[in-house]
């Protein structure tokens, strides 16, 4: 049977497009096959040639992925050992630090003795610090410092400061930003007890009057008090003292009495002393103490205010020196008038023979020398002839008005 467009005859024309008829792309060409099959033998050639190591390639490179992720875990595994390390060493060394800083902070243990620790006008703070620690206040200047940097540094005024050895921080913060808590009193040659007592008696915690309240109490006395008496004048030794927090009046007293005697000792002071002048020891204080208002200035005219006493003593004269009716009056310096010569007090040596009753001030160590050893004269008068203070001595009377006389044309008084 023939088919339409067959080759037996003429192609009939359907009633439907008729497709085109094309090659397919990838079909090969006898020319290409030819030289498929060419290049297929080179190729199985090469392989030959190659020999094994084409064949094992592909294992090759699985190999090398396991090694390079071996690699890769041991590398990971060495930072975090690193890590751990480093994170481990660091914990320990904050809590290192943290012990340490806690040990020092709050001073684990009894407070210690007292110590004093004094600051001076412009120091600086580190410089208080080290001297707290250095005085055993605090163990650690650092820990301190760092305590500073989250308490805030307190103020530190000019002063002393009564603290105890192994002090917490907060504690030592507390006492110093409250200001100086030791008060210094100074006892200077020519002070009387009264003087002496308003500066103890401004002190908190000292009530008015409480300081002479005690001296004349007998609760303390001088191994040169003499028998029977309470008074303490001229017998507290001259100088500095810092008063600390919560000392009592006896307290006080006390230390002033003891460096007296320490003082007069130092200078010589004994029964045997006082008698080679025919005194007792406490009547060669009270001559100190004249000796030391009337020839304090400059020192060197002490000896012979003592030897003009001793004279006048001697030949039955009353002393007549201005110093013991200007403390009759409870005066300090100043002139004496002659309403102030006729006062009635056994302390006006214008009118009472002898000596005064008492000391009339604390004297100083070159006083209490000068009275234990005047030098050789028979001066009766003496009277200031230089505006340095400088004094002329005589031994008549008309020699005195004639000093007098001078000191006036230098316009002395």
């Amino acid at each position: 049977m023939s088919h339409p467009g067959g080759p037996d005859g003429p192609d009939e024309e359907l009633p439907w497009p008729r497709p085109e008829h094309r090659e397919p792309a990838d079909q090969p060409t006898r020319v290409q096959a030819v030289d498929a099959g060419a290049a297929g033998e080179a190729g199985a050639a090469g392989a030959d040639e190659a020999g094994d190591e084409g064949v094992t390639e592909p294992a090759d490179d699985s190999g090398s992925r396991a090694e390079r992720r071996a690699a890769r875990a041991a590398r990971v595994r060495r930072r975090r050992r690193v890590v751990a390390v480093v994170g481990g060493a660091l914990l320990v060394v904050v809590l290192a630090f943290t012990l340490w800083y806690q040990l020092e902070s709050h001073a684990l243990g009894p407070e210690g003795k007292q110590v004093v620790v004094t600051v001076g006008p412009g120091e600086a703070t580190n410089e208080v610090i080290d001297a707290l620690s250095q005085k055993g206040v605090i163990g650690s200047s650092l820990a301190f410092r760092i305590s500073n940097l989250f308490h805030g540094t307190p103020t530190v005024l000019p002063g002393s400061y009564a603290l105890h050895q192994n002090q917490t921080f907060s504690e030592v913060r507390a006492i110093l930003a409250a200001g100086p808590n030791i008060y210094p009193v100074d006892v200077r040659p020519g002070f009387t007890l009264h003087e002496v007592a308003d500066q103890v008696d401004s002190i908190p915690g000292h009530a008015e009057g409480g300081f002479v309240a005690v001296a004349n109490s007998g609760a303390v006395h001088s191994v040169f008090s003499p028998p029977g008496s309470n008074n303490l004048e001229g017998m507290l030794g001259t100088g500095s003292y810092l008063i600390l927090p919560g000392e009592s009046d006896v307290t006080i007293l006390r230390f002033m009495v003891e460096r007296f005697d320490r003082d007069a000792r130092a200078a010589g002071l004994s029964v045997a002393s006082a008698a080679a002048l025919g005194m007792t020891p406490y009547q060669i204080i009270t001559v100190a103490s004249v000796v030391e208002k009337e020839g304090y200035h400059p020192t060197s005219n002490m000896p012979y205010v003592a030897r003009v006493i001793y004279n006048r003593l001697a030949q039955g004269l009353p002393l007549q020196m201005d110093s013991t009716v200007l403390y009759a009056l409870g005066q300090d310096g100043g002139p004496v008038t002659e309403q102030d010569l006729k006062i009635q007090s056994p302390y006006n040596t214008y009118l009472t023979k002898g000596l005064p009753p008492t000391p009339i001030c604390m004297p100083s160590t070159a006083a209490l020398t000068a009275a234990l050893h005047p030098p050789a004269g028979g001066w009766l008068y003496f009277v200031v002839v230089k505006k340095d203070g400088t004094e002329a001595f005589s031994d008549t009377y008309a020699e005195q008005l004639a000093n007098e006389q001078l000191a006036k044309s230098r316009g002395l008084p």
